[in-house]
């Protein structure tokens, strides 16, 4: 696949007291960083956002607004709460409008035995809504003890990252398409 750089914000969508999520994104961003080199990451943590805090115009709601208006694709590591994804999320993702459009948008998910599944099928209507591509190929783990050891490692990490990279190779052709597109005219709906 393509080695060509582009901007990748990696969104961390819980902010539960004492989430699973940093593991996962820890693993996400060390894999990106040996197999995909070339891509620039910007974890937008919502923990440290606080969606919930942001008001209009504020310099907090601003920078937000500028770092995903920057990407040009996004990966949203999100657990499954009670059959779908957590709250925080929803609103953050609501927030904007204009910065999600025409960009790709895949997952990484957790969380019980469906592996966070079904919190991604119902964040494929939501970005459709908002005029982002979502990319089919995903990485979910199941019963996230299982997986990881007590060190935060993968115990068999070869299947998880066959995953991030199909994941990731279809992530760059959408982003790199959809720039190029945006760059030639402007995206309308």
């Amino acid at each position: 696949m393509s080695a060509e750089r582009y901007t990748l914000a990696v969104i961390v969508a819980s902010t539960r007291e004492g989430r699973f999520a940093p593991v996962v994104t820890e693993w996400f961003t060390r894999h990106i960083s040996a197999a995909h080199p070339h891509l620039t990451v910007d974890v937008i943590d919502l923990d440290a956002v606080r969606p919930y805090e942001l008001r209009h115009g504020s310099a907090e709601f601003i920078a937000y607004a500028k770092r995903v208006e920057q990407a040009d694709a996004f990966v949203v590591i999100t657990p499954e709460y009670n059959h779908s994804f957590p709250a925080p999320l929803k609103h953050a993702i609501d927030l904007l409008r204009a910065e999600w459009q025409a960009k790709p948008v895949g997952f990484v998910s957790y969380g019980g035995i469906s592996g966070g599944l079904r919190a991604v099928e119902q964040l494929r209507l939501v970005f459709a809504e908002l005029h982002a591509t979502t990319v089919r190929e995903t990485v979910s783990f199941a019963l996230t003890g299982g997986p990881f050891d007590d060190q935060g490692q993968l115990r068999d990490p070869e299947p998880p990252a066959r995953a991030a990279d199909a994941l990731l190779n279809q992530l760059a052709w959408w982003a790199l398409a959809l720039r190029e597109a945006r760059t030639a005219r402007p995206y309308g709906n």
